[in-house]
């Protein structure tokens, strides 16, 4: 018995080790909206992403915010929208507090990945490429993460 609660014990601090973000943040994830489809799950909990030019929320031009998909936070302004061209929605900016940030060195490069500060969600990566007038970040988002609400006229 002791055996086996040692090396289930050291498998688990190995896996830690090597994995540390997946480790991390797995436990830190939650869904809570139960209406999500297998594609937004996919994006939110196992860090896919969908495919360029297919947004919906591409070409959105209205006023209002941009909410997370599973727990409805508030993350991004649409003042902060803009056309990069990549075929993802992007952002100069993200709401203060909207999002917890790590490391990624997938696909054979350093990115800043970026998620949902509530509920852990992963959202898209930040890269460096933004227009400068407004900081130089561009905050690159799969769209199905997204629910778009339109500002209240008072």
């Amino acid at each position: 018995m002791r055996r086996s609660f040692l090396k289930l014990f050291g498998i688990s601090m190995l896996s830690a080790i090597l994995f540390p973000n997946k480790f991390l943040y797995a436990a830190a994830k939650k869904i809570i909206n139960k209406n999500l489809t297998n594609k937004q799950k996919n994006i939110l909990f196992n860090e896919g992403t969908e495919r360029p030019f297919t947004s919906s929320l591409l070409k959105e031009k209205r006023e209002g915010f941009y909410h997370c998909i599973n727990c409805d936070a508030k993350l991004f302004s649409s003042k902060s929208k803009y056309t990069s061209g990549t075929g993802w929605p992007s952002f100069t900016e993200s709401l203060k507090g909207a999002f917890k940030t790590k490391i990624d060195y997938s696909f054979g490069m350093k990115r800043i990945e970026y998620h949902c500060a509530n509920c852990g969600a992963h959202h898209g990566h930040v890269f460096e490429d933004g227009p400068q007038e407004f900081g130089g970040e561009r905050y690159c988002i799969n769209s199905v993460c997204l629910d778009f609400k339109m500002e209240r006229s008072e």
